[in-house]
């Protein structure tokens, strides 16, 4: 059986063409309490649109594809605790 974070990882694979496309990538960093910690790499780290690409791409298609996925956030934003 594939557990979440690997279910996670192969979704990503699927995204990263796209976003490798527009000079950034994507780095899984956790899996805590539904949600998907991520860090957006290269042009992507800095881009004006790095929120709709979360909500509106990624987070929509690992909640879709990833049972128990509730949510992505940034990885700067995971609670101390969970780190």
């Amino acid at each position: 059986m594939v557990s979440i974070e690997e279910q996670i990882e192969l979704t990503l694979d699927k995204l990263r063409p796209f976003i490798r496309r527009d000079g950034g990538d994507v780095e899984f960093v956790a899996f805590k309490d539904g949600i998907v910690y991520i860090n957006m790499i290269g042009a992507c780290s800095d881009c004006m649109m790095i929120d709709t690409t979360i909500s509106e791409g990624i987070e929509i298609i690992l909640m879709e594809e990833v049972p128990g996925v509730l949510g992505v956030k940034l990885a700067s934003e995971m609670p101390k605790e969970a780190k």
